[in-house]
């Protein structure tokens, strides 16, 4: 394992791949808390504030590129973003099933699953994680 290939990645990646992983460290911890308390508030504000950095500092990022300098992964980021606005307004009205529904399908669709599409070879993160 080196981080010198992220090192070396401009600094929209940097952020981008630091708010990611600290948004599934959180949002692991997150399943483990009483649903509901202050602490899931507090804990769950700091898990949308990096999913809307990660989701955000996507738009730096112009690797594979398809429409001009965007690429698919893009339209991912924008439906995050939204959805992350439906997850707020769903707990503000207490639909709590809609809520959980969001949330966890961005962190299992957005997070794990696109970030595991990072792991294939000649991406950075396979870089760092398996060398070269």
């Amino acid at each position: 394992m080196t981080l010198e290939p992220l090192l070396q990645s401009t600094l929209a990646i940097q952020i981008h791949t630091l708010a990611a992983v600290l948004a599934f460290v959180i949002g692991v911890g997150q399943f483990l808390l009483p649903r509901g308390s202050r602490v899931h508030r507090v804990v769950g504000w700091s898990w949308i504030g990096l999913m809307a950095v990660t989701a955000g500092s996507s738009f730096f990022i112009h690797m594979g590129r398809v429409f001009g300098i965007w690429s698919p992964i893009h339209l991912l980021s924008i439906f995050t973003l939204v959805m992350l606005v439906f997850a707020v307004r769903a707990a503000r009205r207490h639909d709590v099933a809609t809520h959980r529904s969001i949330m966890i399908s961005l962190f299992v669709f957005a997070l794990v699953g696109a970030g595991a599409f990072t792991f294939l070879p000649g991406r950075i993160m396979h870089g760092v994680v398996f060398g070269g």
